[in-house]
């Protein structure tokens, strides 16, 4: 281990979370309707594979583009060779358009202002490098995505410092908790560069109104910060309210203009098409900024996380045609917002609520607090280990969001089929049923398929996110 450096032999990648752990049990035993029925089903991961057949449907009328020609000739040499890292042009005036027209076309995005990195998480630890140093801080809102323990911190040595949002308003950013988590910053001796959302919100499924994004401009605005809005689940609003991105807020504040504190250089959005488009396996994501010398930074950083030309391509063609983008995101819509009917319909039979503003994204924040035996971190744990090993269902727990309420959990609905989330749904009923009726005592399942010992390293786990929890 010597000779290694200390970033390969530290354990700050977040790896451990409860989060990451519920996928590493479902890799081990996957349910498959036929092969292993008993296995575990996978509501932890956030994917969009409800539309498959319409992108299919396009490539199957459309060859040539996925053959890599174009009129009729191949064009796979040109595409095989080396490519500017800026992009294809193309491809970066399809995207912004994309942009726009999922924003309902209420604004405009510059081909010359994006910049194209490997998905999401490479675009945001992007910006990390662009606008922070070492040791600096984001504010992030809590329940935040796990993810960004490791997307945010892990390379970049950025700190995070939560903003603590409670259900008591519905999680919803306030003015006092802004101040209070930028307090808290300056206590620990942390330069506050900016703050980070999500809107839609992951875990939450819920957009962010007007009101808590003019909040965030001014103070971004009084502070001198930067804002990162991470919009990449803008497509996925199936209820209202609607979305409105924060470039719609810089555009309708009057008083942004010729202010002098030059607001809309420290505003910065990254987008995917992995859950608009339900493409995570492409690698497509970007980062917009007015600020030209972000941009011109993170291109030259892009060069380390290149999306392929044939995807550029390919994309570009299809994003192209306009008669197929607007029918896949109104279809799109219409299946994300049956599917989340379902899932609603089926955890109320269970005696299980979700959180009443969800409008948004491919999951849930279910609300488990009445199945606690206490109040407690520990006890959400010990929920979810019982969810995982003895129901099978592989869900998220708060704590692994940094939620500050024990009890609530994130339940994807959009990456199975109808029946797998159905039989999902039933047994969760029976797992319910049976608590109650044990009066919150561990269950005894009848069906020993059902039944799995808890292996040693999530009772570590249970301890070790609770004394996290105690530290925040």
């Amino acid at each position: 281990m010597k000779f290694l450096s200390t970033k390969a032999t530290c354990n700050s990648h977040g790896q451990d979370s409860s989060y990451f752990l519920g996928w590493q049990e479902y890799e081990k035993n996957p349910y498959d309707e036929v092969l292993n029925p008993q296995g575990i089903i996978q509501m932890g991961l956030a994917e969009n594979q409800l539309s498959f057949d319409l992108l299919e449907s396009w490539l199957a009328k459309n060859p040539d583009v996925a053959g890599f020609k174009s009129d009729g000739k191949s064009i796979f040499r040109e595409l095989a060779l080396f490519q500017d890292y800026h992009g294809l042009p193309s491809f970066k005036k399809a995207l912004v358009d994309f942009m726009a027209e999922i924003r309902g076309n209420k604004v405009t995005f510059d081909p010359n202002h994006i910049v194209l990195t490997a998905g999401s998480t490479s675009a945001n630890e992007t910006l990390m490098f662009c606008l922070a140093e070492l040791g600096d801080a984001f504010l992030l809102p809590t329940p935040y995505y796990p993810g960004f323990d490791r997307d945010l911190k892990w390379r970049t040595g950025v700190e995070i410092v939560p903003i603590q949002c409670t259900s008591s308003n519905n999680f919803q950013i306030t003015e006092a908790a802004l101040k209070q988590a930028y307090q808290e910053a300056k206590k620990r001796n942390l330069r506050v560069k900016g703050v980070l959302v999500t809107n839609p919100s992951n875990p939450l499924g819920t957009t962010m109104s007007r009101s808590e994004l003019n909040l965030l401009v001014d103070f971004i605005k009084d502070k001198n910060m930067h804002l990162i809005s991470d919009e990449i689940y803008s497509g996925t609003v199936y209820n209202s309210p609607g979305f409105v991105s924060i470039m719609e807020i810089l555009k309708d504040r009057n008083d942004l203009k010729d202010c002098g504190a030059n607001v809309w250089d420290r505003v910065h959005i990254v987008y995917s098409l992995s859950k608009d488009l339900g493409l995570p396996g492409f690698r497509v994501g970007a980062i917009y900024s007015e600020n030209e010398v972000v941009v011109a930074a993170a291109t030259k950083m892009s060069s380390f996380g290149l999306v392929s030309s044939q995807t550029q391509y390919l994309l570009s063609a299809m994003l192209g045609d306009k008669k197929f983008t607007k029918n896949y995101i109104s279809e799109n819509l219409k299946r994300l917002k049956r599917r989340q009917r379902n899932l609603v319909s089926g955890l109320q039979k269970a005696g299980i609520s979700c959180l009443k503003t969800n409008n948004a994204g491919l999951f849930c924040w279910v609300d488990m607090r009445h199945l606690l035996h206490s109040n407690t971190f520990e006890a959400e744990m010990e929920l979810w280990k019982k969810i995982l090993y003895q129901e099978r269902l592989n869900i998220s727990p708060g704590s692994s969001c940094h939620c500050t309420e024990p009890g609530w959990f994130r339940m994807c609905f959009a990456n199975m089929s109808e029946e797998t989330l159905n039989l999902a749904m039933n047994g969760l009923k029976t797992f319910v049923q049976e608590s109650n009726h044990d009066n919150g005592c561990t269950t005894k399942r009848v069906q020993s398929s059902r039944r799995k010992s808890l292996s040693n390293w999530v009772f570590r786990l249970s301890s070790r996110e609770h004394r996290e929890q105690e530290q925040r």
